[in-house]
């Protein structure tokens, strides 16, 4: 049951680039996302702007992203490991903090107001990352 959500929300989903390619091969085999290498460029999401982030022993993959200012935008944040501190996922300016319990899919919903950045972290504030609004 897992698996076919994180197919399903992977068809609506486009990650320009992720931080590692090994990362990538890890995290993402099979999901049909494009890599660009290592350079950090912000996944961008498409209409609707779905985007599906993973938390992996490294963090919050990808770290950065882009949306459209007044469009609505979901993330689909699983947490892929034990072995972190992000058991949730809190964007202070959207109001959100949500647990995510282990190799479930959490789907948070919301509509950037302003452009600007969004900086989301784990419950610690150890580990971020940031949406750009454009």
């Amino acid at each position: 049951m897992d698996l076919k959500i994180l197919v399903v929300a992977a068809s609506f989903v486009t990650l320009a680039a992720l931080p590692s390619a090994a990362r990538a091969q890890h995290d993402h085999a099979g999901m049909g996302h494009q890599m660009a290498g290592d350079h950090g460029a912000p996944a961008t999401a498409m209409s609707g702007q779905a985007i599906e982030i993973a938390v992996t022993s490294d963090g919050f993959v990808p770290t950065n992203l882009k949306v459209k200012q007044g469009q609505p935008v979901k993330l689909v944040v699983t947490r892929k490991t034990e072995r972190t501190c992000a058991t949730e996922i809190v964007i202070k300016d959207q109001g959100i903090d949500r647990k995510l319990p282990l190799n479930q899919p959490v789907v948070i919903a919301f509509t950037p107001k302003k452009t600007g950045q969004l900086r989301y972290a784990c419950g610690m504030d150890m580990i971020s990352g940031v949406i750009v609004v454009e």
